[in-house]
């Protein structure tokens, strides 16, 4: 599905407007009517109710909510913050409709210069009507002190599209005291970019998102460079597997991983391969390693290094479809040879992970070396070696992905809760699967493997890491439910592969 940035919404609704047809003060309206019953249905009338809102769009939005609130006999006090005396054209209307209200359980202030504060007490409900999405520089003065004011206060907030001081997209230069802390996001027709970062999950509390019904015809026709993967997508995607299928047609993997004590590494990447459908893998690795990768992973084939410690020979990968490279290796400089060899030297497509990242993070010089067409899965900090300096914020770390994916013609698919591949033609998208109890050592093992087997099974390299990083965080949902994310481990994400791939082989879009 298409995620759009505020800017791209903005063009959506004008699009809405113009097309079919319909005022902006009804498609305000409209908006209104769905927010009033997620707020009905989460809060009673007998809760006191501060509505705080802005000059623009989102306090018209936030004064249309307050006189449907008054309307179902709520008790409301409304603050319309207008010290520019300048109120958008919708934001004017819903003042005028909400003054001709004539109820009891109704307030009303319009704030042009002094503002006294009123009491938010526990049991409350502040509706943010603020500043929407537009915004695009941090909050301050009069309007930076309400924040922390309604922050500081015991009161429940329900926030209209953004909680207020909130942008969007790129809050790398905001100021976080100055940003509202809502219980409840009311995200207007979809969920922002911001949302998918977690240093912003504080701030947005439970997102609900709501169907103002936008154009379907504006959706097709504006481009999105954001999408997010769905059910549906990958549903798509999945390949049916031929009933004369033989494990020759099914693909021959290659993985290199393991030194000697973290031989966990390997297996955890070859059972996961294994269970995402490939015809044949073959493990390369350490001698000592032999024992304990035979018997935990008997339908591997074994290809063992001269050293009895560590990964130091490159080998022909003529005979495979894919290799997979990374896991558990170190970074002992002879390692480090070994690994840029062999990436140099294969001809297949190839997936970098863990240690192979970290070895070409110490040696930028040998990115110039890297063939096109990788697949790099990488964590925050894993990226960060990758980069010329650390990122301060998830989405300064997200356009240097997309910017060294540009530059590498690379797929560049940055690990998380929610995992975000960027591609060589600059397109972002953001998995909707995956949970807080996949943080845990050998998870990403778990995910190499996975699309190292579908890259030899002959899915293109996009298709490859879409269906891998989302069926990895679908098992790693699965196993959750079952076990609690608490006691999530790597191989328990491999037990629960099999119920996914299930679960996507029977989806049918309702």
């Amino acid at each position: 599905m298409k995620l759009f940035t505020s800017q791209q919404i903005r063009e959506l609704d004008t699009y809405t407007i113009e097309h079919e047809p319909i005022r902006p003060i009804d498609l305000m309206e409209r908006a209104a009517k769905a927010m009033i019953q997620v707020i009905t249905g989460r809060w009673s009338n007998a809760t006191p109710v501060y509505v705080f809102a802005g000059p623009g769009n989102n306090g018209g939005d936030a004064l249309a909510v307050a006189r449907m609130l008054a309307e179902r006999k709520y008790t409301v006090s409304v603050y319309l913050f207008n010290i520019k005396k300048a109120l958008s054209e919708s934001c004017a209307i819903n003042r005028d409709r909400l003054k001709e209200l004539n109820t009891g359980n109704l307030t009303f202030q319009e704030i042009i210069d002094e503002f006294t504060p009123p009491n938010l007490n526990e049991g409350s409900l502040v509706i943010d009507g603020l500043f929407g999405a537009g915004i695009n520089r941090p909050l301050g003065g009069g309007f930076a002190a309400l924040v922390k004011l309604i922050n500081q206060s015991q009161a429940e907030v329900a926030s209209i599209d953004v909680p207020s001081g909130l942008m969007a997209e790129d809050n790398t230069n905001n100021i976080p005291t100055n940003i509202v802390c809502a219980n409840l996001t009311l995200s207007l027709h979809q969920p922002k970019l911001a949302f998918f970062f977690p240093e912003y999950q504080k701030y947005i509390g439970t997102v609900q998102v709501i169907d103002i019904q936008l154009s379907a015809e504006g959706m097709r026709k504006i481009p999105a460079q954001y999408q997010t993967l769905d059910a549906y997508d990958i549903h798509n995607i999945m390949k049916k597997r031929d009933p004369f299928a033989h494990k020759g047609s099914m693909g021959n993997a290659l993985l290199a991983a393991g030194s000697y004590g973290m031989a966990g590494a390997a297996i955890l990447a070859a059972k996961a391969c294994l269970r995402s459908g490939v015809g044949k893998l073959t493990v390369r690795s350490p001698r000592k390693n032999n024992d304990i990768l035979q018997i935990s992973v008997p339908e591997a084939i074994l290809s063992l290094d001269a050293s009895e410690m560590n990964f130091t020979e490159a080998i022909d990968t003529t005979p495979f479809n894919a290799l997979g490279i990374g896991p558990g290796l170190g970074t002992k400089e002879p390692t480090a040879i070994a690994v840029i060899s062999q990436i140099r030297r294969s001809q297949i497509p190839c997936v970098i992970d863990a240690d192979a990242i970290n070895v070409i993070g110490s040696h930028k010089a040998w990115m110039q070396q890297l063939p096109s067409g990788l697949i790099l899965t990488p964590h925050p900090k894993e990226f960060d070696r990758l980069s010329d300096k650390p990122s301060k914020e998830s989405y300064e770390r997200l356009v240097k992905a997309q910017d060294m994916a540009e530059k590498l013609k690379a797929y560049i698919l940055l690990k998380g809760h929610h995992s975000m591949l960027c591609t060589p033609d600059r397109q972002i998208y953001v998995n909707t699967t995956g949970n807080a109890g996949m943080a845990t050592g050998g998870s990403g093992d778990v995910l190499l493997g996975i699309i190292t087997a579908f890259l030899a099974r002959g899915y293109e390299r996009l298709h490859a890491a879409l269906l891998g990083m989302y069926i990895h965080g679908l098992a790693g949902d699965m196993a959750a439910q079952e076990k609690g994310m608490e006691s999530l481990i790597a191989s328990d994400i491999i037990d629960f592969l099999p119920q996914a791939f299930k679960k996507i082989a029977k989806y049918n879009r309702e």
